[in-house]
């Protein structure tokens, strides 16, 4: 048998289709995957990876996938079975980071307080989990608009819908001016996450033709973009859910541009699990939770 972390690199660059990918989901660093990979390759003898196309896999390396897949699905699912059997107080959550981080922990105390004892366990990641192999019990994503439809054993339901706004500090505010119109943000430096597609959707909605690239730097998380913004760094795409702490103390402020309308949404944020799931005790305790939580912020806002 070979090393059983290289089975698990190996199988994980090419579920995910790359090195980063695979150091994310577990926990390591691109070396470690490497050496993972050349070591597998040593003790069999056959080339899995052609390096020279970007890191795909060989032929032979993608019908020893196929096979190791299978069997890794089946320890995870038996593990699974094994250690959660009967168990209600335990829940595995994944979350696009954002939302963890700016809204989900702050409020995780009344959810301890309402269930003590109660064995929960949140982690932030891009990835959404592969529920086939018990990544995780629930999920949530932010979906953007025109998304793929949800798997067909996928159940799901909406935690919130925000209209997103750039936002800035005080000081870059007063400098574009009130009543700017929302063409001269293209002379500013935009914040973007993993890619620009959500300043050109919101750009576009306003009828302000965009250039091929944006400029502005790529933070990959809305955490790290409001940061940014909020050291002056540039003009973040927003919302109250994730930035209403910052608008609350006037570290940030809405910019009031030139049109006002109309509000735009990009997309929701999603509570996700197995259909099978759905009423299992413990996600019902969270989805009920979360469905309260996120009414009691809707109420607020309405306010």
């Amino acid at each position: 048998m070979p090393p059983f972390a290289a089975l698990r690199a190996f199988e994980a660059v090419g579920r995910l289709g790359g090195i980063r990918r695979a150091a994310q989901e577990l926990s390591v660093d691109h070396a470690a995957i490497s050496r993972h990979l050349r070591g597998l390759e040593e003790w069999a003898g056959v080339k899995l990876i052609d390096r020279d196309q970007g890191g795909r896999l060989t032929p032979e390396g993608a019908k020893y996938l196929a096979r190791i897949s299978a069997a890794l699905e089946e320890i995870s699912r038996a593990t699974i079975d094994l250690t959660h059997r009967g168990d209600d107080s335990r829940l595995v959550i994944w979350s696009v980071p954002g939302f963890a981080y700016r809204w989900l922990i702050r409020r995780l105390p009344d959810f301890n307080a309402a269930h003590p004892g109660f064995d929960l366990e949140v982690r932030p990641t891009d990835h959404a989990p592969d529920f086939s192999r018990h990544e995780a019990d629930a999920d949530i994503r932010y979906i953007r608009d025109l998304a793929p439809a949800a798997e067909a054993d996928v159940q799901t339901f909406q935690i919130a819908r925000p209209p997103v706004f750039p936002a800035a500090t005080p000081q870059v505010a007063a400098r574009i001016g009130v009543g700017a119109p929302v063409v001269s943000l293209l002379g500013e430096t935009l914040l973007h996450e993993d890619d620009d597609s959500e300043w050109r959707t919101w750009l576009a909605a306003r009828d302000v033709e965009t250039p091929d690239r944006l400029g502005g730097p790529r933070l990959w998380h809305a955490h790290l973009t409001l940061d940014a913004a909020r050291r002056g760094q540039g003009i973040v795409l927003t919302n109250a859910l994730l930035a209403g702490d910052e608008l609350a103390s006037g570290e940030l402020v809405e910019l009031s541009l030139r049109p006002t309308a109309p509000e735009i949404r990009l997309g929701s944020y999603v509570f996700r699990t197995r259909k099978d799931r759905w009423r299992d005790p413990s996600v019902t305790k969270f989805r009920r939770w979360l469905e309260k939580a996120a009414a009691r912020d809707a109420t607020a806002e309405a306010r």
